[in-house]
């Protein structure tokens, strides 16, 4: 075979064009509904909703049936709940053992990671917006039920601040399970960091002084909760606290995460 040959043969080789990264986010968002425990964990985000707002009219006083106190119900399960999805929706790949199928159809597990990313904030505002319509909805029945004038007490850069508060508790999820890629072990510091850290440095603030100056700066829970606060918008210095604790609990430990990620071995 002459050179001129092997050069035509070379030129209609077929180009391998990588997946498009929206093609895999379409897959991973069908992967965490395909599963019965994926849908149903899904799902109860609007299920405690519903069941929140219902709580609220039920034994709420009928001065505080506004929009806000039904916006703070709701709130307690779906921001449990939310950074569990993204904590499944890495450490699948590992529990059960997909891993290997998953990197060899998309060799590049940046990719992989980054639609992963992408579909747990897309199901965090989807979750969001439900959430938003379960308040409303539970703000106009019981206004109608008990008689009371509607109060709709949430300005839109409040709703915007709870939005963000969400998706920043998700990606904490979501680096909980890049940095340790198992479901339990990844669940138990989730609620370690969430329930048990938060504690300590409430217990540490009130007995020492040099602490409770300390603790917005280094509590990532107590910097975010002025997120969830409907009265009120933040200063400048909430804005670092928040900034801060979120370099040191999330966004470096994601980095080291992903390094991990990028050079474990997949079995």
């Amino acid at each position: 075979m002459t050179a001129a040959a092997v050069e035509g043969v070379r030129s209609h080789r077929a180009v391998v064009r990588p997946v498009p990264l929206t093609r895999i986010i379409a897959v991973e968002l069908r992967k965490m509904f395909d599963t019965r425990s994926g849908f149903w964990l899904i799902a109860s985000i609007a299920i405690t909703a519903v069941l929140a707002a219902a709580g609220v009219i039920l034994f709420a006083e009928h001065d505080q049936l506004t929009y806000s106190t039904f916006a703070t119900a709701i709130r307690f399960p779906v921001v449990i709940i939310l950074p569990l999805v993204a904590i499944l929706a890495v450490t699948s790949e590992w529990s059960q053992r997909t891993g290997l199928t998953t990197f060899t159809l998309v060799p590049h597990r940046g990719r992989i990671i980054t639609a992963k990313a992408i579909s747990s904030v897309v199901i965090a505002i989807a979750a969001m917006a439900l959430t938003f319509a379960v308040g409303a909805l539970g703000n106009l029945l019981g206004a109608a039920v008990t008689s009371t004038p509607l109060v709709w007490d949430v300005t839109i850069t409040q709703c915007l601040y709870y939005v963000l508060g969400m998706v920043l508790s998700l990606l904490i999820g979501f680096m909980l399970g890049v940095l340790i890629r198992a479901s339990i072990g990844a669940v138990v510091a989730y609620f370690v960091l969430t329930f048990l850290l938060p504690t300590i440095f409430s217990l540490l603030a009130a007995g020492s002084q040099w602490f409770h100056t300390l603790q917005p700066w280094v509590d990532i829970q107590f910097a975010q909760s002025g997120l969830f606060v409907f009265d009120k918008s933040l200063t400048g210095e909430q804005w670092a606290n928040i900034g801060v604790t979120g370099i040191v609990w999330l966004v470096l430990p994601m980095l080291v995460g992903l390094r991990m990620v990028m050079r474990a071995e997949v079995k």
